[in-house]
């Protein structure tokens, strides 16, 4: 029996890559760096089903001259922002996603940022790698500590709900904002706010959580910082367009920010080049997922929708255009 033909555009953990060549015919791209749409087009000619990552961008032109054989789409994350689901819908072409499986990893890395940028992580390992530690006197490097502390959650999804978990274990005292108020049986005692500006206001750290739709894109710029108490501390995990770079690199080196910890960033891997030169800033290159467990688990989420599809079966997870 002849295998499905399966575009495979990035690489994955061994399980993941052994299911692959199990169950499908894969073309495979061998390069460091992402296809281009042309070689990406000519990739699909005659395939079942693409397998994709956010670096693939998949926009209405690519969709009107993608292969009339693709059946499905599957892309290896939570966030589609990188397709264009009205071209894809037009097409009639169902596009998968990994919801649900990357929330606790993720959770993981925004309290790394949490504390990294508030124990002034950067500075500190800067100075025992360059050889610069010497005797310290008991004023320096002082952050600042989280106990206590009021940790404003934008967007308590499954992420922002497993970061509540962590940040009360550490003392905080949670708040969040979301499309509704959720149950209490959910989010335990945190304080909701409808408007996302009154959070803000009493957030002394701010962990961002929301997809990025036009409702949130750059939803933290100027005027949004200035709503933060003096000194607040930002974390984003979620996506690099929630935040005018221009704008919370200002707010970091006037201090109205004390620090921030981020994982996205607006045009990744490249990134606002002020944020390398602040001493304020820890950053990491969006790892949230990046954990055996997870990323495994998100491969074999998207090969089950994919299957799914060309066995005419429902799929787990389908994005809804």
């Amino acid at each position: 029996m002849t295998k499905p033909i399966l575009v495979v555009t990035s690489r994955y953990p061994k399980e993941v890559e052994d299911r692959i060549d199990r169950d499908y015919n894969a073309r495979r791209n061998f390069n460091q760096l992402p296809f281009d749409q042309q070689k990406l087009l000519s990739a699909a000619e005659g395939a079942d089903a693409l397998f994709i990552t956010p670096a693939d961008r998949l926009d209405s032109k690519f969709f009107q001259k993608v292969s009339s054989t693709v059946k499905i789409i599957a892309t290896y994350s939570v966030g589609f922002e990188h397709i264009d689901l009205e071209a894809a819908a037009r097409r009639k072409i169902p596009v998968a996603y990994t919801p649900g499986v990357n929330s606790e990893a993720t959770a993981d890395i925004a309290m790394l940022l949490l504390l990294g940028a508030s124990r002034r992580a950067y500075e500190a390992q800067e100075l025992v790698r360059t050889g610069a530690w010497k005797p310290m006197s008991p004023d320096m490097l002082l952050g600042w500590q989280v106990g206590g502390k009021i940790l404003g959650i934008l967007g308590m999804g499954r992420v922002g709900q497993a970061v509540a978990r962590r940040a009360r274990g550490f003392g905080m005292r949670i708040h969040y904002s979301d499309a509704s108020e959720l149950s209490a049986e959910i989010v335990s005692d945190a304080i909701y706010h409808e408007d996302p500006l009154d959070l803000l206001r009493v957030s002394q750290f701010l962990s961002l959580h929301a997809p990025e739709t036009p409702q949130t894109h750059h939803f933290l710029n100027a005027k949004t910082i200035s709503h933060l108490p003096p000194g607040a501390i930002v974390v984003n995990t979620a996506r690099g367009g929630l935040v005018v770079d221009d704008d919370l690199t200002a707010a970091l080196k006037s201090g109205q920010v004390a620090a921030a910890g981020l994982d996205v960033f607006e045009g990744e891997p490249k990134l606002h080049p002020e944020y390398i030169l602040l001493k304020n800033t820890f950053l990491l290159p969006h790892i949230g997922s990046a954990t055996i467990e997870t990323r495994t688990a998100m491969g074999m989420l998207a090969l089950d929708n994919v299957g799914a599809v060309l066995n005419g079966r429902p799929a787990p997870t389908l994005v809804q255009p």
